[in-house]
């Protein structure tokens, strides 16, 4: 992409907000109590992205995060996990349009349910953000490091945990400058 995708400009009515800043500014819309955010590579440029937003946000480095997004996961979870803490919103920086929307529907899904996972789906699609509970994150802790926690949570999910939702923006994955055009937001500035 040119640059980090935490750093990509997402154009929402000249917000100035990059996918990180729109991702913490959707979950604080979505009245989420704790945001915390876990960085690794250029983590000083993307800690330092996060001064532009007037809204509390906790950072965690993530030496590993070349290991991929398991480590990522992990560094998350120990500043996460405490007593009083039933679950996790998880989501990708490369999922930043969600809709505040989804967020809450997502939240509130669990508190009707407490299914152990809890994701946006449309179809036969699946999206974020995704809420585990707690009780999933010591298999978590023990993912394989090359699967990640895509078999645990896939062996987790249910109808219950399940919310079907009308907002593309939680199934839109930016991985390709194509991905970016195709959705009308501005390319990298290295690939202009």
């Amino acid at each position: 992409m040119g640059q980090p995708k935490a750093l990509l400009p997402v154009d929402s009515a000249g917000s100035g907000d990059t996918f990180l800043t729109r991702i913490v500014r959707t979950f604080a819309a979505a009245s989420v109590e704790d945001i915390v955010v876990v960085v690794g590579h250029d983590a000083d440029a993307i800690v330092a992205s996060l001064s532009t937003i007037d809204l509390t946000v906790r950072v965690v480095e993530n030496p590993d995060y070349e290991q991929g997004q398991l480590s990522s996961l992990l560094a998350g979870l120990r500043v996460v996990d405490r007593p009083g803490v039933v679950a996790a919103l998880v989501t990708l920086v490369d999922v930043p349009l969600v809709a505040a929307a989804t967020v809450r529907a997502v939240v509130e899904r669990y508190r009707q349910t407490h299914a152990p996972v809890v994701r946006p789906v449309r179809g036969d699609e699946h999206g974020h953000p995704v809420l585990v509970d707690r009780s999933l994150f010591d298999a978590i802790r023990r993912s394989d490091p090359s699967q990640g926690a895509k078999p645990i949570i896939r062996a987790n999910v249910s109808a219950a945990g399940d919310v079907a939702v009308d907002d593309d923006g939680a199934f839109l994955d930016f991985d390709t400058p194509q991905d970016l055009t195709r959705a009308g937001l501005s390319r990298p500035r290295s690939q202009q």
